[in-house]
């Protein structure tokens, strides 16, 4: 797999990686029960390595706690490479997030913690999972920095910040990349943040780049989701929603089988293509799903397809939020 750099990093190096990443969290959460047992999840994240990704994102919030402990064990005959990614600013209370909470003391914590679950000595990619809008982001970069110094992390990031903040935070201490959600049908980060990042010199880490999977082209408007899984509450994923969101994804079917490639592939190359230092984190607990995703990165888009598909929210709008009023709440502060 081709190797993509993330960001300028405090040296000026930039953080390279697989143009491809791994998403861990669906392993422990969000996605209902795991077919699958540990083992098989160990299995699944070293294929992944054996097949080029060396990103590898997790957060100690995924479970709680016990996606940092799998990826930990998981990387720990292969430490060498892998680039792990991990993130700080939740409170959690009884297994649940009840708060953000990026006050430095909290941060210094969660890096000693998240270093001892991961069993290794240095995070290379530290995010503030959401901004904390009680805490000054000069203060979180500032305490990212004093990380960085003491040698316990080495590039620092953010994930769902507004432009403004990112450029505050980036003032203060070089910002590497940024998570946030972006695929076909999620196309915010376009207007501000992606102008933004690219000025700047920061690296982009989509999630969810398959539309937490409808872009695979596998969920129907009849789709049921169990008890617990968060689509089962997401205004994208209600029935009206699913139905009235198909032609895009019938859409996306029908080129990728002129391409001989299958949607979700499409939708990969697609983010691919945007940008040299967009770096899509797909997830998934299967090892098939694993090469799918990674044969993506040889899929070369034609300057025709890529503007179809820049062009084809603007034809179909998605119909759903992607978060809960909550959930939203939270986003591009």
């Amino acid at each position: 797999m081709h190797q993509r750099t993330l960001g300028h990093g405090v040296t000026g190096d930039g953080l390279t990686v697989g143009a491809i990443g791994f998403g861990a969290m669906g392993m422990s959460m969000s996605y209902g029960p795991n077919p699958g047992d540990r083992d098989d999840m160990i299995g699944v994240i070293r294929h992944a390595v054996d097949r080029g990704v060396t990103l590898i994102d997790t957060a100690e919030v995924y479970g709680p706690y016990d996606n940092e402990r799998l990826v930990g064990e998981a990387i720990a005959p292969i430490r060498d490479r892998v680039t792990v990614a991990t993130k700080f600013g939740w409170q959690i209370v009884d297994g649940r997030m009840v708060s953000t909470n990026s006050r430095p003391r909290q941060i210094k914590q969660v890096a000693e913690q998240s270093l001892q679950r991961l069993g290794i000595d240095v995070i290379d990619l530290f995010y503030q999972h959401r901004v904390d809008p009680g805490v000054p982001i000069e203060d979180v970069a500032g305490t990212v920095a004093e990380l960085v110094a003491e040698g316990k992390v080495r590039h620092f990031g953010m994930s769902e910040a507004g432009a403004a903040t990112i450029r505050r935070a980036h003032a203060v201490f070089p910002v590497t990349a940024l998570q946030s959600e972006y695929s076909l049908w999620t196309r915010d980060p376009e207007a501000e943040i992606l102008p933004t990042l690219a000025e700047l010199g920061i690296g982009f880490v989509p999630f969810s780049p398959l539309g937490k999977g409808f872009l695979t082209g596998t969920i129907g408007a009849d789709a049921t989701f169990t008890h617990g899984e968060f689509r089962a509450t997401t205004p994208r994923f209600t029935p009206e929603s699913l139905a009235a969101n198909q032609a895009l994804v019938d859409h996306v079917r029908t080129l990728a089988a002129a391409r001989g490639a299958t949607p979700g592939q499409v939708a990969l190359a697609w983010l691919l293509a945007q940008q040299p230092w967009i770096v899509p984190i797909p997830g998934t607990r299967r090892r098939e799903r694993v090469d799918e995703n990674v044969d993506a990165a040889s899929i070369a888009l034609s300057a025709a397809d890529v503007a179809d598909l820049d062009a084809l929210v603007e034809r179909i709008p998605v119909t759903g939020a992607r978060y809960d009023e909550a959930g939203l709440k939270r986003v591009g502060l």
